[in-house]
């Protein structure tokens, strides 16, 4: 479901509410009208029945079988003359420059060439009329039987004439209502928008804390009052997260330190033990264990202490190495590894135990892949990358993006803890580095770790 703009919506409830307060205005400007408020009171409500008398006279108009128009009173007409004994009208034809049969003489004698009128829309009154309170009108509009002037004189209010009022005016007021609400609208928008930037200045800076930032807090200067509790509560809820945090961080450092003496006693007996089959896979899986172990501890450290990530370490130096010293255990599991470099040195940054480490635990999940008798590459590129090389089965596409994830291990039959992966991508993240994974050519998998040059 897409978001709702609260731009938008604010923008939405101004428009409603400049309507409704448009047509109470409109509304309320009759009966003030009525209540005395203005001059020429008679004069004014009885405006408010033209509308219903002119159209009940456009209604009427008829063209004959000479295609003469002329004036035939409609039934509506009629019962309007009856309720207004002073009510006439006239209609002037500005093709013939003549009024239409049917009209009333009087307005005729009295109003002769109408037609040259230049005014499109008027009142009027009439001096010596037995009543000074009526009132006349005059519209040029389009009717059945084309353009002509309407003229009527005398009608008198009808409260049942309201309600035609309003409808024939809706559409005039429509067209002035529309101008004002199209520029509040803008205002409103550019308003709401330029009012809602602090928001959004703070979701951006909330999109960047992640776990290795998680201390920070979003900055409170110019969020709107209205919205304070909110960015306050998120403010909390990322303290206590890193509260919870720092705890998990303190438990991994303090179980890898109690764990480094107990490993270290495990592969001093193993290595004293005398030479049976199983003694290399003991060897390997104590050096897994180990390797681990180093691992959380390092991270553990660089996340609660800041170690420093600005080391300059020679990778060339650093990994040939370490490959020298897995050399021996490859060759007792009956594998081989391999070092490349086409430069004799490659400076980078970062911390020199925490790329150990990455390094390790790619090694050691490169030989549990790698096929007995082939061979484990690690290469070593010019611009600050790493490559661990292997030929086993490989990781499908689709698990790619999922192969870091705490625990994964592909099928519960895997070996391995599902731990070592997950370690190596936080420390990247550490170093705000990336490590990747892509098919090796003709099979396996190839782990791709890129530093930051020196």
């Amino acid at each position: 479901m897409k978001p709702f703009s609260l731009a938008s919506r604010l923008v939405g409830y101004l428009l409603v509410g400049l309507l409704i307060v448009y047509i109470i205005i409109w509304i309320l400007n009759i009966p003030l009208s009525l209540t005395g408020i203005r001059a020429d009171l008679d004069m004014i409500r009885n405006d408010l029945a033209e509308n219903k008398v002119r159209a009940q006279v456009s209604a009427s108009l008829r063209r004959g079988a000479d295609g003469i128009p002329y004036i035939e009173p409609t039934e509506a007409l009629r019962e309007q003359v009856a309720r207004n004994p002073h009510l006439k009208y006239a209609v002037f034809d500005l093709a013939q420059t003549m009024a239409l049969q049917g009209s009333s003489p009087e307005l005729v004698a009295l109003l002769g060439r109408m037609v040259e009128i230049k005014a499109f829309l008027m009142n009027f009154t009439i001096d010596g009329a037995p009543e000074a309170d009526l009132r006349g009108n005059l519209t040029k509009e389009d009717t059945s039987v084309g353009r002509v002037i309407i003229i009527t004189y005398g009608y008198q209010f009808h409260w049942n004439d309201l309600i035609y009022f309003f409808l024939d005016n809706a559409w005039d007021n429509f067209i002035y209502f529309v101008p004002v609400a199209a520029a509040a609208a803008v205002i409103a928008w550019v308003a709401a928008t330029r009012g809602l930037s602090p928001l959004r200045q703070a979701a951006a800076y909330a999109s960047r804390i992640d776990m290795n930032s998680i201390d920070q807090r979003i900055p409170l200067e110019g969020i709107p009052a209205e919205t304070m509790p909110l960015v306050e509560a998120v403010n909390a809820a990322l303290a206590r997260l890193d509260v919870g945090a720092a705890k998990q961080r303190r438990f991994a450092a303090n179980a890898a330190h109690e764990l480094r003496t107990p490993v270290a006693i495990l592969r001093t007996r193993i290595d004293a033990l005398a030479d049976v089959p199983y003694k290399t896979d003991l060897k390997r899986d104590v050096r897994r264990i180990q390797t681990i172990v180093e691992q959380l501890l390092i991270a553990a450290r660089l996340n609660e202490h800041g170690g420093t990530m600005d080391e300059i370490v020679d990778l060339v130096a650093t990994i040939r190495a370490m490959v020298a010293d897995y050399a021996p255990l490859v060759i007792e599991n009956k594998r081989h590894i391999e070092f490349d470099s086409p430069v004799p040195s490659v400076r980078v940054r970062g911390n020199r135990q925490a790329l150990e480490c990455v390094v390790a635990n790619l090694i050691d999940n490169a030989l549990r892949s790698e096929p007995e008798g082939k061979s484990v590459l690690v290469r070593v590129g010019p611009g600050g990358t790493v490559d661990v090389v292997d030929h086993g089965v490989g990781v499908p596409k689709d698990s790619r993006d999922i192969i870091f994830e705490p625990f994964w291990r592909g099928k519960e039959t895997a070996p391995g803890t599902g731990l070592g992966l997950a370690t190596v991508k936080e420390l990247m993240d550490l170093h705000k580095r990336k490590v990747t994974v892509a098919e090796t050519p003709g099979g396996g998998a190839t782990f791709r770790v890129t530093l930051t040059p020196a």
